[in-house]
């Protein structure tokens, strides 16, 4: 495996080593001891699965401290474009987001810390998105920022005008709104 920075601090790129035959493919997709190397969390405790349709933008989603939750992030099929913001108060990078596709093809999955909102927006038929998280979900402490923010600016990589949302993304606050509780850190 291959565990890459992104510009944003304490945000990686985790890219396999595919070995491919006349079989099919082969590939390791967690190791704790590669994480553990990089000082990055690797004890998770639940794991999630959504299937979205092209169009759908979910997000941005995050719990407050202390049920905020560090995700493993990849797509099983389809291909998705997967967005992080970070929202630690006091990070250089505040309110600013990286995106990645990730895709049931290049087999890439975003490590996304604490601290931080995540999102995705599908840009094939359907995709199969599944996620690690090093804490369970906490209902009371869930919160989200509106994709089409226009402090962030997000380029969700898809026509926002025809974006399919849940009823609970639709009525989420901007970033200067969210009510968030985190360090840069910590």
């Amino acid at each position: 495996m291959e565990i890459t920075r992104t510009v944003l601090p304490d945000l990686y790129i985790i890219k396999p080593r595919v070995y491919e035959d006349e079989r099919g493919y082969f590939l390791e997709k967690y190791r704790t001891e590669l994480l553990m190397e990089e000082g990055l969390v690797y004890r998770f405790v639940q794991e999630n699965q959504s299937l979205s349709l092209r169009g759908v933008i979910r997000g941005l989603h995050y719990q407050l401290a202390p049920y905020a939750q560090t995700k493993l992030v990849h797509a099983v099929s389809g291909e998705i474009w997967d967005v992080a913001v970070d929202l630690r108060s006091n990070s250089p990078t505040f309110g600013q987001w990286y995106g990645e596709i990730l895709s049931g093809e290049n087999h890439f999955q975003m490590y996304i810390p604490r601290g931080f909102a995540h999102g995705f927006s599908v840009l094939s038929d359907q995709a199969i998105v599944e996620y690690k998280c090093d804490q369970v979900y906490h209902p009371a402490s869930e919160r989200g920022i509106t994709f089409n923010d226009p402090v962030m600016q997000i380029d969700w990589k898809t026509d926002p005008d025809k974006a399919v949302l849940s009823a609970r993304d639709k009525r989420l606050p901007g970033l200067r709104e969210a009510e968030m509780n985190f360090l840069y850190g910590q």
